[in-house]
């Protein structure tokens, strides 16, 4: 994945600008927010067909925005940029239906935290992208924007496949489990997970009150920091190079055998490449407890979505998936001293993740099983992620490689809780080292 060329005035394309790169451009009189929002549109209007991202676009909207932006001085960071927001998130502009018939049309008083947040920071909120049918399982109509017969990922599928596609620099989604870095994966673009907490979670429809990470997809690592600066409300760091190579743990996790042959090769390649590059590589093996996190996270995310669905079930019932149904089945019936017993595990096993990264900058670990099947009836295996997810530390997917197919492969790269800082500088010192697809 090459960075994206910064143009001259007069050439066309602007949609393929990181969102760096065109803040920079605007807050230098160089390019309008309208122009920008204008090319995005294009884009949309070209491969919308086909890729499917979207649950409400309004153009006239966007225009107006960008307008707005263009007529008045810089909010902030995100002056002008257009966004994606995952249709879980509240919009007082636009409505908010989280991939359900129940909430078709629904329009939410205001905004989410998050999203009154990017708009303070002056970014234009180009329109809703699909999800699964409330950050579940249950596919939407998204499409892989590589290959239209297979899935994008999700539940962030829309997000995923718009800034992937060139439709959109940037988006938010979400992840209970695997949500955000398997679309990332499967689309070949960055996907970025913060520590559990790290956003506020007011006006997002939740899923599992325990699991639930507010992410950002992007192009560039530099891109999901600049929306990560955003929502913490601190101004953009400043890329500093790393005084000295990170200390690489290779951490296969007790799924490895889960693994297709082009992950395996994936995470097998970059330790090499990054060992030669003089960084400290070595194996580490997570203690046999955390095997029981798959299940654990399974249990706990049933549970806790049972509860946060609980309205819709008991109203509505006929109306949610099947898939989703037995899900809130099983949560419901699930005895309560087994969902305290899987929290008592993830809990342990933060304890002991903790002392493992006493030795670690960074954790290298594979992403998802291998490029994006090839079915649009599941968004994939997310085992890979939710592990991490219900560890609550930050992780960070790369599009590093590709697969058999020629589908992107992503590798995951994992720190400490509240290592998010130094999930980024470490992250930007092994892309320099692998750069794009291979």
């Amino acid at each position: 994945m090459a960075e994206v060329a910064i143009p001259s005035k007069a050439k066309d394309r602007l949609n393929e600008l990181s969102a760096s790169d065109a803040a920079r451009l605007i807050a230098g009189g160089d390019l309008s927010s309208e122009a920008l929002v204008r090319d995005c549109l294009a884009r949309i209007d070209a491969r919308e067909a086909t890729v499917r991202a979207w649950a409400f676009l309004d153009p006239e909207l966007a225009l107006r925005q960008a307008r707005e932006r263009d007529r008045t001085p810089a909010r902030g960071a995100l002056h002008g940029v257009p966004i994606g927001v995952k249709d879980v998130f509240d919009t007082a502009d636009m409505p908010t239906q989280m991939g359900s018939p129940i909430y078709a049309g629904w329009r939410p008083p205001s905004d989410a935290a998050c999203v009154a947040l990017m708009r303070a920071a002056g970014a234009v909120v180009l329109g809703k992208t699909v999800t699964a049918e409330f950050a579940g399982m249950t596919p939407g109509d998204t499409r892989n924007p590589h290959d239209p017969s297979r899935t994008p990922g999700g539940s962030s599928s829309g997000s995923a496949a718009a800034v992937a596609d060139f439709m959109v620099p940037l988006a938010l989604g979400t992840q209970t489990g695997g949500s955000v870095l398997r679309p990332a994966s499967f689309c070949g673009i960055v996907g970025y997970k913060p520590s559990f907490g790290r956003y506020n979670r007011s006006g997002l429809k939740m899923a599992a009150e325990s699991l639930d990470t507010i992410g950002s997809l992007a192009r560039s690592i530099e891109d999901v920091e600049l929306v990560d600066a955003v929502l913490l409300g601190a101004p953009p760091r400043k890329a500093e190079p790393l005084c000295e190579p990170p200390r690489i743990g290779v951490c296969r996790t007790h799924l490895w055998e889960t693994a297709k042959p082009e992950t395996m090769a994936a995470v097998e390649d970059s330790a090499a490449r990054l060992a030669r590059a003089r960084a400290s590589v070595r194996e580490v093996a997570l203690p046999e407890e955390f095997a029981g996190l798959t299940g654990a996270r399974d249990l706990v995310g049933s549970v806790e979505r049972s509860r946060a669905i609980a309205y819709e079930w008991h109203h509505h019932c006929d109306r949610i998936s099947e898939r989703l149904r037995q899900s809130l089945e099983l949560g419901s019936q699930t005895p309560h001293e087994e969902y305290a017993g899987a929290l008592e595990l993830a809990a342990r096993c933060r304890e002991r993740l903790a002392r493992v990264f006493e030795d670690f900058d960074l954790l290298l670990a594979p992403c998802v099983p291998g490029e994006a099947p090839a079915s649009l009836e599941s968004t994939g295996d997310p085992r890979l992620q939710r592990l991490w997810t219900a560890l609550h530390v930050p992780a960070l997917t790369l599009p590093t490689h590709q697969g058999p197919g020629g589908l992107p492969v992503g590798i995951q790269l994992v720190a400490p809780m509240l290592g998010d800082f130094r999930l980024f500088d470490s992250a930007r010192w092994v892309w320099e080292k692998l750069g794009g697809p291979r």
